[in-house]
């Protein structure tokens, strides 16, 4: 039986301060309803796609910023997106910022079946940038101000027959998040991103930024025969410009579509879930070639330990 998942990958353009989430939704209906056009499977948004991105901004009461939040998904706000799935017969995956009832914050992605039922969330467990006001900087990155790292690890879920997981923006440049999926059979890894061209604490990486964003999302998909569907919020977003460049990649590192633009726009492609037995079963066999008792220092250390 033939496991194809068209997948399209929805960029989204920048998302001003003074957007309300009503013309956000617009605009991911709109993406949702090209890609039904286009008979995906799957459309995958980016991280925090309900807003902009808000941790450029040091707001001392960290109360003031509830409103970027969602405390229930769906909600008022984001019920059509669910709508639109069981009438267009489309699973999608969101990335946003939640709040808990207990007053936890994290940077999450949901995944929706085509029913419009949750299938899994997931919630950011390498949260860049800093906790502390940093007014020399030229825009804040205070992701780990706004939000907790992730308590549950990371996930891999059965659908669309097939292993899906999940990761956001920073976790992509981890190999051991690809590993630690990998090793639970995934053959679909969802990651949405925010990624500014400019980097405050190394401007000498700023050149480099669209290098890296293929660089680790090719090597993951490779070393460990997955697809990766990287998706970007883009543009001049508040005045900071951030990478485009979304794309899809294959089991074999390649990429397979990838967005041209800084706006909204969604490139797609038919992704044949069995090509990644052509790598997990061959050069990444893993059961045979492993060798994990010599990789202990990855799950025992944190920082270097120079013998």
């Amino acid at each position: 039986m033939s496991r194809v998942v068209t997948v399209g990958a929805a960029q989204l353009g920048p998302i001003q301060r003074d957007h309300t989430r009503a013309e956000v939704v617009k605009r991911l209906v709109v993406l949702m309803t090209e890609a039904a056009n286009k008979s995906c499977d799957l459309v995958v948004f980016p991280e925090l796609a309900l807003t902009t991105f808000f941790p450029r901004w040091f707001e001392p009461d960290i109360t003031k910023a509830d409103h970027f939040y969602e405390t229930q998904m769906p909600s008022k706000f984001t019920q059509p997106l669910f709508d639109a799935a069981r009438s267009l017969g489309l699973a999608f995956c969101l990335g946003y910022a939640e709040l808990t009832p207990d007053r936890h914050r994290y940077n999450t992605q949901v995944l929706v079946g085509k029913n419009g039922e949750t299938i899994a969330k997931y919630r950011k467990i390498h949260v860049p940038g800093h906790e502390h006001h940093e007014p020399d900087r030229p825009f804040q990155h205070a992701e780990r101000y706004y939000f907790e790292p992730s308590p549950d690890g990371f996930g891999v879920w059965n659908a669309f027959d097939g292993r899906i997981g999940m990761m956001i923006c920073n976790d992509r440049r981890w190999p051991e998040a690809y590993r630690v999926m990998g090793l639970k059979g995934v053959e679909m890894i969802l990651c949405g991103y925010n990624t500014p061209l400019h980097y405050a604490p190394d401007p000498t990486q700023d050149r480099l930024q669209s290098f890296h964003n293929s660089l680790v999302m090719q090597s993951g998909a490779y070393q460990n025969g997955t697809w990766v569907i990287g998706v970007a919020k883009c543009g001049l977003e508040e005045g900071v410009a951030s990478l485009g460049e979304s794309a899809i990649i294959a089991p074999s590192g390649e990429i397979m579509a990838q967005a041209v633009t800084t706006d909204d726009e969604l490139v797609t492609h038919k992704c044949d879930l069995d090509w990644c037995s052509n790598y997990k079963k061959t050069l990444f066999d893993f059961d045979r070639y492993r060798r994990p008792e010599m990789y202990l220092p990855i799950t025992t250390q944190r920082g270097v330990v120079i013998d």
